[in-house]
């Protein structure tokens, strides 16, 4: 497997691998990683799909892309996904996914028009005072200290930042900033979580720096993501013949491990299916070396549990599947990973979410005040999170395009709401975010929404219904972690097996995005067949200089740069420059005049 980009061979279409009509493939789990893998192996791989077989422990696809409603409780999504012009891998999946949507297109086409007759941007991203405009004015407020440690981040080697926590590598200066506070809501990083995660994202998304405080740099989907993506994908695996069996939970896979000959081979999956009524029976497969395994390990919705209108989500701290799972297989190979570093502590890796559905027309006029667009328009509402910067708990909520799922009812009204501090009392509601109930969650937010103090208890009783959701695991992949804790998408010797997901390490990319998993997959499926076709190469924006002096002007607040000559020195320098390309990008980005 190797990378490439460009159009050369991003409109190729590889060679069918030699052997592949005597190959079985099987995936494990069915999140979008083993969507993405099993898409590759037949479109790529030329692979029948009749031949590809995806285990799954839930009763349906999609891990952690979902969007549902549920019975009696209402409409329910854990979280959201914000994508980008340069998801490479994600976009080359979704040219070949047929719309549901629209006849005659594919899922990329049908986003690709919406976001062009419809680009996103928010218009209020900070609030504070009960709804109030926080002023932000999309300034980062990076003090020349702050400054200083980014780039020392970003320039930092890798090496240097692993094992090493946020608040380990930044100041109080950098922490109080408008920049921290844009980042950290929009990627739900924690002071204590990973400043090496921190740094690749950096690294990833250094030309949307600039669209960080009104999200112009994001797209979505025009309903939730498991209509707008995962379905659209599950139909057309069925069409392919994929065999899909839920209800069943692998419980381990068997290896032979030939540590002399450098030789790694899966030999046996083993499962567990629930029958009739509350039967389970035991099942398991032989894989031979042309039986590929793929297997998704940890999970970041892994027991979350629902709570209602009048019920708290309970932390669920027992039994975890998916991270039993990778533990057992990671007790066969020291190559295999250290689950037990992102998922024993669900402390530092929990937090929780709720979907607040309005039920009439009182709660979106407040919505339209803040969001400056009306909620029942069909378009872009808030255009991302608006946080309340003085919240107790870190809140930020979000109305993407209306309605959010096909079966809501048009007076209606989705709301996502989200805390990044769920153990701290709140603001009007004197509990945690945890403790509370769906009511309890809609009333806090009702007051950071602005809506006067008399009417929250009304308004949050009968004019919404909530679910919250507790996810002990949701970040816990930005826990702080060294070379190893991740094991390679393909380990060296193996021969027929790959990890894939969010805690299989690939180059440069980031966690915690759709890219992520479709690149594994894709990279999982590319190895193990040998398909003559480059990958698509991490967008290099970070070798980009035009990149890298836009987001030196955006961090800076569009102030030039200062020398450490006297003015009239510094003036000369610039005439000198002036005449020169790199004058020229320099007064380009705002750096000099």
């Amino acid at each position: 497997m190797y990378y490439s980009s460009g159009n050369y061979e991003a409109f190729a279409r590889p060679r069918k691998p030699e052997g592949v009509d005597g190959r079985t493939a099987w995936f494990v789990g069915a999140g979008l990683a083993s969507l993405a893998g099993a898409a590759f192996l037949i479109r790529d791989g030329q692979m029948a799909g009749s031949t590809i077989t995806i285990l799954e422990r839930l009763t349906l696809p999609g891990g952690a892309l979902d969007g549902i409603k549920a019975p009696k409780k209402g409409f329910v999504i854990r979280g959201g996904r914000e994508m980008e012009d340069h998801m490479e891998c994600l976009w080359d999946l979704f040219r070949s996914v047929p719309s549901i949507e629209i006849e005659g297109a594919s899922v990329l086409d049908e986003f690709y028009w919406l976001d062009k007759d419809d680009p996103n941007s928010s218009l209020q991203r900070v609030t504070e005072k009960q709804g109030q405009d926080a002023h932000t004015d999309g300034l980062f407020t990076l003090s020349e200290k702050a400054q200083k440690e980014v780039t020392k981040m970003f320039l930092a080697p890798r090496a240097e930042m692993e094992g090493k926590r946020i608040n380990e590598v930044f100041s109080a200066d950098f922490l109080a900033s408008n920049f921290w506070l844009y980042w950290r809501t929009m990627f739900a990083f924690e002071e204590w979580h990973s400043a090496l995660e921190m740094k690749l994202y950096l690294h990833r998304f250094v030309h949307h720096i600039g669209g960080l405080p009104d999200f112009t740099a994001l797209k979505f989907t025009k309903y939730n993501q498991y209509e707008s993506l995962v379905l659209p994908l599950y139909r057309w695996l069925l069409d392919q013949g994929v065999t899909f069996r839920f209800s069943t939970e692998v419980t381990d896979l068997d290896f032979d491990i030939n540590i002399s000959a450098g030789r790694k081979q899966a030999t046996r999956i083993h499962w567990l299916t629930d029958g009739a009524p509350g039967g389970v029976t035991e099942g398991s497969v032989e894989l031979g070396e042309k039986d590929l395994v793929f297997t998704t390990i940890g999970s970041l919705t892994e027991n979350s549990t629902d709570g209602d209108q009048h019920t708290p989500a309970a932390l669920n701290e027992g039994p975890a599947p998916a991270w039993d799972l990778w533990k057992n297989i990671a007790r066969n190979d020291r190559a295999f990973g250290r689950p037990e570093v992102f998922c024993e502590n669900i402390a530092e890796s929990k937090w929780e979410s709720a979907t607040v559905t309005t039920l009439d027309a009182r709660i979106p006029a407040y919505i339209e005040k803040i969001a400056k667009r009306d909620p029942f328009s069909g378009k872009v509402v808030t255009g991302g999170i608006v946080t309340a910067r003085d919240s107790s708990w870190l809140l930020s909520w979000t109305v993407n395009r209306q309605p959010h799922f096909k079966q809501q009812s048009p007076d209606q009204v989705v709301v996502w709401v989200y805390s990044l501090l769920v153990d701290t009392p709140g603001d009007f509601v004197k509990k945690s975010m945890q403790d509370c109930t769906g009511e309890e969650i809609t009333q806090e937010w009702l007051f950071h929404l602005g809506v006067p103090v008399a009417d929250i208890p009304d308004l949050a009783a009968n004019a919404a219904q909530a679910v919250p959701v507790m996810m002990p695991y949701v970040t816990s992949f930005f826990l702080p972690r060294v070379a190893g804790d991740r094991p390679q998408v393909v380990p060296e010797g193996a021969v027929n097996f790959a990890f894939i997901g969010q805690f299989a390490e690939t180059t440069r990319d980031t966690i915690f995005t759709t890219e992520y998993s479709v690149r594994t997959g894709m990279e999982a499926a590319y190895q193990l067949l040998g398909i003559e076709r480059g990958v698509p190469e991490v967008f290099n924006s970070t070798y980009d200089v035009r990149s890298l002096l836009a987001a030196m002007s955006r961090l800076r607040d569009g102030a030039e740069l200062k020398m450490p000559v006297p003015g009239f020195v510094q003036k000369r320098i610039v005439k000198k420059l002036g005449s020169t390309e790199i004058g020229e990008l320099l007064t380009e980005f705002g750096l000099t005049s």
